[in-house]
């Protein structure tokens, strides 16, 4: 029997943590919409139930087990069963990484935030990033193939890499000179 205390500390620790994939995955196999929250409290209280005899190795395949089967079980009390419904919540295989199509998500969110942020950069820097960043040229070999200076491309890539990580997290991913700039602010550049 577990303790309150550690009971308390592996939910917080382990399982809130799970909580934004748990309420996609309830989202994703329950249809009403107005029921995702409740039923994601009920699989908390299953787990924490379930664990009060022993906290489970697997936090994650635990929990996502009891959604599964509390869906299923909600399912076939509520009369009205939707065959598609059952049939889908027990095709998930246990084996498979539940997260797989979350993080396929995230990712073509990002390539395509990443593809946004290059198309706003100035031609010039938009092609020194990608011979240096996507195919992997190193300072000299992009310095040679655009017929600059090697110093060049080193201070193109870091206003751009600055621009692009501006514009990833959510700023408008504009070049900043910054020779310029200190001129235009009545400052002497060093």
């Amino acid at each position: 029997m577990v303790d309150d205390g550690a009971l308390e500390e592996w939910f917080c620790r382990e399982v809130l943590p799970l909580e934004r994939s748990l309420t996609h995955f309830i989202r994703r196999n329950w249809r009403v919409a107005d029921d995702v929250i409740d039923l994601r409290h009920d699989v908390y209280e299953l787990a924490i139930s379930g664990a009060r005899d022993g906290l489970p190795m697997d936090t994650r395949a635990f929990l996502f087990t009891i959604a599964r089967n509390h869906l299923i079980n909600r399912a076939k009390r509520a009369r009205i069963v939707s065959f598609d419904l059952v049939v889908d919540l027990e095709t998930v295989r246990r084996d498979v990484d539940l997260f797989e199509a979350e993080r396929l998500l995230d990712a073509r969110e990002m390539l395509r935030r990443t593809q946004a942020g290059l198309a706003k950069l100035s031609p010039r820097v938009r092609e020194i990033v990608e011979l240096r960043k996507i195919e992997g040229l190193s300072a000299k070999e992009t310095a040679d193939r655009l017929g600059i200076g090697k110093d060049a491309v080193n201070h193109q890539l870091s206003m751009g890499m600055r621009a692009l990580a501006d514009f990833m997290l959510g700023g408008p991913g504009r070049i900043v000179r910054r020779r310029y700039a200190a001129r235009r602010n009545g400052e002497r550049e060093p």
